[in-house]
């Protein structure tokens, strides 16, 4: 819980209180501790992912009414510390952040394993191929984070008309069974999984 004075220290029955609670469970919604905790209490719902470990996550986060503005302020900073703070207009919105950033990292270590075993199978050694792999996404991504970076420009500027990007984005550009309809299904899949893991 986020500390809001030594009276919440001192004070033995934390709901109901000026104990703000921040919560990182999956699948696990505001109104399931107000019922454990009491509906006064103040609860801030949060969903980081794995990069937090080294200060590049990105945590989402929705309070409850009860949840001051001085308090949210003082969560978003704690939050900071793993990374970027990103606020939801709802809880609703929830299940769709764990399916695309709570989850999306395993998303994006399966692509580095998948790019570093094509490239093995076109003639690479297999530690070579995975340090390509590992270096192209790390770099698209810093590419990308620029805050004027735009990934459909940054995908067009690469793309030499009918040279070797084209060939490949053909591939992944499928409308019916390229990357971004099975991206959607991912997502939607994960997303459907926390909407059921938060319906019990």
């Amino acid at each position: 819980s986020l500390v809001g004075s030594e009276m919440c220290i001192r004070d033995s029955h934390y709901g109901n209180g000026q104990c703000v609670f921040i919560s990182i469970a999956a699948g696990v919604k505001i109104s399931s501790f107000e019922a454990i905790l009491g509906p006064k209490t103040p609860i801030i719902r949060a969903m980081p992912n794995t990069p937090a470990e080294i200060g590049f996550g990105v945590t989402a986060k929705i309070a409850n009414n009860n949840v001051s503005k001085n308090a949210i302020e003082r969560a978003e900073k704690l939050l900071s510390a793993i990374g970027e703070v990103v606020s939801l207009n709802s809880e609703g919105q929830m299940d769709a952040v764990t399916g695309l950033s709570g989850s999306g990292p395993a998303y994006v270590f399966y692509l580095i394993d998948a790019l570093a075993a094509a490239g093995h199978k076109q003639g690479l050694e297999k530690e070579l191929a995975m340090k390509l792999a590992k270096m192209t996404v790390l770099g698209g991504a810093k590419l990308a984070a620029e805050p004027s970076a735009v990934p459909e420009v940054l995908r067009v500027n690469v793309t030499s008309p009918n040279g070797t990007t084209e060939a490949g984005l053909k591939i992944l550009m499928n409308s019916e069974n390229g990357l971004g309809p099975l991206i959607e299904k991912t997502v939607a899949a994960a997303t459907e999984r926390s909407e059921e893991l938060a319906n019990g």
